[in-house]
């Protein structure tokens, strides 16, 4: 049987999907992606050398605030009560740059996915914000689910 798009009624028209017959059970969800940037622009943020103030501070607290925003940003993802939200940011001399790391987790009846990928995006984001006076030709790359649990669909890990 083909697969069918949630948030599509039979006549086409989006709709919220309704959850609320589904069981509630802990949902966690992991995105990651980076911020490709010059070796010079790395070793500033890492120095703690950006005019703006601390790159990953601010990058760690706009993913966090994100995450809780989902719903508002994303016209069809229901508002969750999360129970957590991380951001972990590491670099990468071989990017060269940073690597974001989002992970979600509610107890609810829907998956996180979405409030991982907005973390994470939003953490890339401003990083790039706080460094772009020095180096405008970052690049945000690969964003992406890398490893969800929970819910009938149960555990799943990208590969690579």
């Amino acid at each position: 049987m083909a697969a069918r798009l949630t948030h599509l009624s039979a006549s086409g028209e989006a709709s919220m999907v309704d959850v609320g017959a589904k069981p509630v059970s802990v949902r966690q969800a992991v995105a990651a992606g980076a911020v490709r940037m010059k070796p010079e622009t790395l070793a500033m943020i890492l120095a703690g050398n950006a005019k703006k103030g601390d790159v990953l501070a601010a990058a760690r607290i706009a993913g966090i605030m994100a995450a809780k925003k989902t719903a508002d940003l994303i016209p069809l993802c229901h508002p969750l009560a999360l129970t957590k939200v991380d951001i972990a940011i590491e670099p990468d001399e071989t990017l060269p740059g940073l690597k974001v790391i989002a992970t979600a987790r509610v107890s609810g009846q829907t998956g996180v996915e979405m409030e991982a990928l907005t973390a994470c995006s939003l953490a890339c984001l401003t990083i790039y914000d706080m460094a772009k006076a020095v180096d405008r030709g970052m690049e945000i790359v690969s964003v992406r689910v890398i490893e969800k649990s929970g819910g009938k669909s149960g555990h799943w890990k990208a590969e690579g």
